[in-house]
């Protein structure tokens, strides 16, 4: 029995194969990689059995694993191992595919570690993957995912009050006045929403939530006054626009 450990941070690799060599001596070989890319080349070539893969890391998410290798590549079984909040715990409970929380409990370990070896032997392939995929897209009917430093969150598009480009990054301003920085820039967000009527571009800069509007201001040049109070230029070439905007949606 083989197995392959891919997670960004050296600590949780060094952990887990710890627990994985004092509890499971049925696996005798166990590899590690640091990123999904290099991960998927041990795949290839070693062949592992089980993968205990985490989601939160740079570049590629764990989740992408489906958009690296092909169906027919993943003939192992995947135990995730992730931080995330409980709206992806809720998508792998939709999909009934194994999930670690950190910091992993050693009981869990055993009963998804072993859950997994006997689906090895009975020469079950994992095809949750698929059903999970389906899961985050049944969740994100009404959710944006947001790529943070610690993972991804899950928002609901009435949350968000609007996007502020800060550069090559942006700046998502919630509802309950916390505001998270993305490394993606504005523009991955209007075509990600492009076909949502609630948000607007009033400016390059900004990308808003029309449900959070609070006023119209004419002082000083038209400028939007949000929710949380964050005032929002209205471009000159884009007034007319927004007006007709405003005249369509709120049946002024």
């Amino acid at each position: 029995m083989k197995a392959l450990i891919i997670d960004d941070e050296n600590k949780a690799r060094r952990l887990l194969q710890h627990l994985l060599e004092e509890h499971h001596p049925e696996i005798k070989a166990i590899e590690t990689a640091s990123n999904l890319e290099s991960g998927i080349t041990i795949i290839q070539s070693q062949k592992p059995d089980i993968v205990y893969l985490d989601i939160e890391m740079p570049k590629y998410s764990g989740l992408q694993i489906l958009n690296l290798l092909g169906e027919s590549e993943i003939d192992f079984q995947i135990i995730f191992t992730t931080a995330y909040n409980k709206y992806a715990v809720e998508a792998f409970k939709l999909s009934a595919i194994d999930y670690l929380l950190k910091p992993i409990d050693i009981t869990e370990l055993k009963t998804a570690t072993y859950k997994a070896i006997t689906a090895v032997k009975e020469h079950t392939i994992n095809h949750q993957l698929q059903d999970l995929k389906k899961a985050f897209n049944q969740l994100a009917l009404n959710k944006i995912a947001l790529e943070i430093p610690k993972g991804i969150i899950f928002v609901s598009h009435d949350e968000i009050v609007l996007f502020e480009a800060d550069g090559m990054y942006t700046k998502v301003h919630l509802e309950n006045r916390t505001t998270e920085l993305i490394c993606k820039p504005l523009k991955h967000f209007v075509a990600q929403l492009h076909q949502l009527p609630i948000f607007y571009k009033p400016h390059r800069s900004y990308l808003v939530n029309l449900k959070h509007i609070k006023e119209l201001s004419k002082r000083d040049g038209q400028h939007l006054i949000m929710s949380n109070n964050k005032t929002i230029p209205i471009s000159k070439d884009k007034r007319d626009e927004f007006m007709l905007v405003i005249k369509e949606v709120f049946n002024t």
